[in-house]
């Protein structure tokens, strides 16, 4: 199962009363503490795990377009830097060829030593409309959210 799509997945819960195998789950996906997000290529490895762990984020399919937003705005080099990508460092010259080929899951997050492969987000301006402890389909933030683009652009 390749549909060449990417996933960008929230941390919505905290690290109080997370069983083991959650915490271990959320920490191989680079989740380690909450409003932490990360971009996942979509295969069946990665949905397995997202699915075992719904009830601590939430996930969407991304955009090139929201890849390079999220980059420019809240990506990290070396040294907890701001991200910025230099030509003699890789393959690209633009961030938005970079965005691109990690939105349609040519390059992972996780593979770029240029970026750390986490976004440290603040909370949602605003706060959540929904509630934080239900799924989306029933009425909440939790689980695979359609609208989760417009909460993490709020938390940017």
């Amino acid at each position: 199962m390749t549909l060449n799509m990417a996933f960008v997945v929230l941390r919505i819960r905290g690290s109080v009363n997370v069983p083991y195998w959650a915490k271990y789950t959320l920490d191989s996906l680079n989740l380690y503490k909450k409003f932490w997000a990360t971009i996942l290529p979509e295969t069946r490895e990665s949905l397995g795990m997202l699915k075992k762990i719904k009830d601590f984020v939430a996930w969407t399919h991304v955009d090139a377009n929201f890849v390079k937003e999220l980059l420019e705005k809240r990506g990290k080099g070396d040294g907890s830097k701001p991200f910025k990508l230099l030509p003699e460092t890789g393959d690209y010259r633009s961030v938005e060829e970079l965005a691109s080929d990690i939105a349609k899951d040519k390059v992972r997050l996780s593979n770029l030593q240029m970026v750390k492969p986490w976004f440290a987000l603040n909370p949602p301006r605003g706060g959540f409309k929904k509630s934080t402890k239900k799924q989306y389909n029933q009425k909440g933030v939790l689980g695979e959210d359609k609208e989760l683009v417009d909460i993490i652009r709020r938390m940017i």
